[in-house]
């Protein structure tokens, strides 16, 4: 009895995130660590897209399911990005600490990101920001700066990430999940519900071929 009580107490919510940035920053392997907790060196280049899921119980009454839309680094600007960001709530922007060029294509990535998915609300969807490869030798990093730029870009925050050692990536992922289930609360008492509990193979078959104008756009400011 108590057990059904229990269940009865529970609710559930699917959460869609995309997973982006440059070729060969670890977007797969963050993936894999995170849902699988496993780490190879030898992924192969995503492409077009992939997606796995994580299930989290958050807490006595909320079972959260994170699917991660893994996009290939190549997509950044192709016509089917459109149908993989559609029903994003987050995105999870991914930069390799040993490659400046990938730290700079960030603000591209964001502005993609932006000018083709946005909330229920008209709203951009939140970015997290990870600098990933963090048990490098080699690598710099300047917390400072990445504070500011951050700041700068209404990026909700940043996070130094190692797939290969699992550095720092729950603590991230938790950070995002708090921020996405604030923002779900604060929108339904807006009465504004962000779209949750679609199928990723849904998706897929409803946009397979189809024009994309209905979906929401919104370009945040040039940079």
């Amino acid at each position: 009895m108590a057990s059904a009580e229990y269940k009865q107490k529970q609710h559930e919510h699917l959460y869609k995130v995309l997973m982006i940035g440059e070729f060969g920053v670890g977007k797969t392997s963050l993936i894999k660590r995170y849902t699988e907790g496993t780490f190879s060196p030898n992924y192969k280049l995503t492409i077009g897209v992939d997606f796995a899921v994580k299930n989290i119980q958050w807490n006595e009454h909320t079972k959260i399911n994170m699917q991660l839309w893994d996009i290939a680094g190549h997509e950044r600007f192709g016509h089917m990005t459109r149908v993989y960001y559609k029903y994003a709530i987050a995105a999870v922007i991914v930069f390799d600490l040993a490659r400046q060029a990938t730290f700079d294509a960030v603000v591209k990535w964001l502005d993609d990101v932006h000018s083709k998915v946005v909330l229920m609300n008209e709203e951009p969807v939140p970015c997290l920001l990870l600098a990933n490869k963090f048990d490098l030798e080699e690598i710099s990093l300047n917390p400072d700066h990445l504070d500011n730029f951050c700041k700068k870009h209404n990026i909700i925050g940043w996070f130094p990430t190692s797939a290969k050692m699992g550095i720092g990536l729950e603590e991230a992922m938790n950070h995002l999940i708090k921020h996405i289930v604030k923002l779900e609360e604060r929108m339904n008492d807006m009465k504004m519900r962000p779209i949750e509990g679609v199928d990723a193979i849904t998706i897929m078959e409803d946009n397979n071929g189809g024009d994309d104008d209905d979906i929401p756009k919104k370009r945040c400011c040039d940079i």
